[in-house]
């Protein structure tokens, strides 16, 4: 069984965000088309890309100072796991 420990108050990544500096982030599409996630360093460089299928949720973890972004439909909170 896996525990979530919620760290912050959920938001979206309508723009760049570092999710109050999470290294470990809970993700989901809560709109009605596949949304993608783009990571970037604190220097505004893109690492990375990923599609979020609607409905679904992701664990993305990343530097504390990385952002992600995506769209308003993708709610993200920061999160231990324990």
């Amino acid at each position: 069984m896996r525990i979530l420990s919620l760290k912050a108050s959920e938001g979206n990544l309508t723009s760049a965000s570092n999710v109050n500096f999470a290294k470990c982030v809970r993700v989901y599409n809560s709109g009605g088309s596949d949304l993608v996630i783009t990571q970037k360093n604190a220097g505004g460089t893109t690492l990375a890309t990923v599609t979020l299928k609607t409905k679904e949720v992701m664990f993305i973890r990343k530097d504390a100072r990385d952002t992600l972004q995506g769209g308003a439909a993708l709610k993200v909170v920061s999160i231990d796991f324990s």
